[in-house]
């Protein structure tokens, strides 16, 4: 057999069991670190709570409906920041909203979420944008939900210090000062590439010589250099574009208020389903914290260190780490915000690419 046709034979059957194991990876420890603390929270305390409370469903419903809000105004971000970045593309909400949906699926087995970047990327190519400009318009929301992000944070650990026992947890100020330095870190190389793209040109160029060389896959240096400059260049200026447009700039920031506020308030309504209070405050607040914590690259869609985390801020808002219905709230919640847009995802993933195990980069080449 041809060597060529081998090599793609095995790559082409190497990447579904990737992707499998990621699969796997993911949903084990999010269901076993679930079981864990349910194993540890859950007692006849809780059983007497749970049949003593009314549990109102209907805060449940709401809590879905959120998500799926959440990834409608997602939807409509994206809408604003690629119509921005290229005028002759009038891309519709509800495309939008499905290239967003495709995405989670990927973002939920891979460390920060990074996965669901080039699906992202991929998709508005193919709906007829350059790389660099799909590049600009995902890395834009990036940029967006950093500054968000770090500008909510200082009010997040103010709140979250005041609430009694947050002092016996160091270790959640440990992951954040991190969290926060890896933010920090990867918002500054951000800006650089934007204000020094020539010296972007020059890094991405010398990467893509040291790694051809354990590619068997070759490429001519001249077509790697010509894509290399012209993908900076189409990123470069899309992102100027957005920052000069200010209608657009607004637009996305205030669609990206309103997305992340969205999403913040689910836990709430979980809780008022359990019968608890809302604690809308501490719980939008700690939701930032949370965010921080889970963009570190980690595991797979940062599953057991969400869990873990939740358990250890809400343990704090809600009184005690051994609250009898703290187990039962971190289940309903990370279902309805992680295992529902898995599954979405994965749906949406079949739909496309015909295969949830299909997608990779060299179709976003190939395309272009």
């Amino acid at each position: 057999m041809n060597p060529k046709i081998t090599y793609n034979v095995e790559r082409e059957e190497k990447k579904p069991k990737t992707i499998k194991l990621s699969i796997i990876l993911s949903l084990s420890l999010s269901v076993a670190i679930i079981i864990a603390i349910l194993y540890f929270t859950v007692n006849e305390k809780t059983i007497d709570t749970l049949l003593s409370t009314q549990i109102k469903y209907e805060f449940f419903i709401i809590a879905i409906l959120l998500n799926i809000l959440y990834w409608f105004f997602w939807g409509t971000r994206m809408k604003i920041l690629v119509n921005t970045m290229d005028k002759h593309l009038n891309l519709k909400i509800w495309e939008s909203t499905k290239i967003v949906i495709t995405n989670m699926f990927l973002a939920s087995i891979t460390p920060s979420m990074a996965g669901g970047e080039p699906v992202r990327i991929y998709l508005l190519n193919k709906d007829g944008m350059s790389v660099g400009c799909a590049t600009a318009a995902v890395l834009g929301e990036r940029l967006l939900d950093a500054i968000f992000i770090l500008v909510m944070v200082p009010f997040a650990f103010f709140i979250f210090k005041e609430l009694p026992g947050a002092q016996e947890i160091p270790e959640i100020n440990i992951a954040l000062q991190i969290g926060v330095f890896v933010f920090i870190l990867f918002l500054v190389i951000f800006i650089y590439a934007i204000i020094k793209p020539e010296k972007t040109k020059k890094f991405l160029i010398w990467i893509n010589k040291k790694l051809s060389r354990f590619s068997k896959k070759k490429e001519s240096t001249n077509k790697a250099i010509n894509r290399i400059c012209t993908e900076v260049d189409n990123f470069s200026k899309s992102i100027f574009v957005f920052t000069k447009e200010k209608k657009g700039l607004i637009l996305g920031s205030i669609t990206t208020i309103i997305f992340w506020s969205t999403g913040f308030l689910i836990p709430s309504f979980v809780l008022m389903g359990l019968g608890l209070p809302p604690y809308f405050v501490e719980s939008y607040f700690a939701q930032i914290l949370l965010l921080v914590i889970i963009m570190m690259p980690t595991t797979p869609g940062s599953t057991g260190v969400a869990e873990g985390s939740i358990l250890l801020l809400y343990g704090v808002i809600i009184g005690s780490t051994t609250n009898p219905l703290l187990g039962v709230f971190i289940l309903l919640y990370r279902f309805i915000t992680f295992h529902m847009n898995f599954i979405a995802g994965a749906i949406f993933m079949q739909r496309i690419f015909k295969s949830v195990a299909s997608f990779s980069m060299d179709l976003v080449k190939k395309k272009d």
